[in-house]
């Protein structure tokens, strides 16, 4: 399972690093430390830590949250597979998109919750990039 670092983390959720640091040290979100002594949070929870922080609000309201050229970052929360289609499922920051796709699709680019995509939005589409 993919890890992330603190920076990492804190790009995903649209905060500082220095947050993040906060809410881990106040065990908020687990962390571990890797051979180099970097803590590094798991996929899986970070993935349910990032629904958790979007559904009780950003921290701070003046802070803009923005795409570039409608390209949304972040981590796949919830991955539903169906014989034919598919439903993936990205927090990206306070964003929460989610993504009808072929099951082919979702098995090609291989996602599983926890990993890092990126959602890009053209029209009423929503297509899943893996990063």
């Amino acid at each position: 399972m993919q890890s992330y670092t603190i920076g990492q983390a804190a790009r995903l959720l649209g905060v500082s690093p220095d947050t993040v640091r906060r809410w881990a040290d106040a065990g908020r979100v687990a962390t571990h430390r890797d051979e180099a002594g970097r803590r590094l949070i798991e996929g899986r929870d970070l993935a349910a830590f990032s629904i958790e922080v979007a559904q009780g609000g950003a921290e701070d309201e003046d802070t803009p949250y923005t795409s570039a050229r409608n390209a949304f970052p972040g981590i796949v929360t919830a991955v539903k597979l169906g014989d034919v289609a598919a439903q993936v499922e990205i927090q990206a920051g306070p964003h929460r998109l989610v993504s009808l796709l072929t099951r082919e699709a979702v098995e090609e680019l291989g996602l599983e919750v926890g990993m890092r995509a990126t959602a890009r939005v053209k029209s009423t589409s929503v297509h899943i990039d893996r990063t």
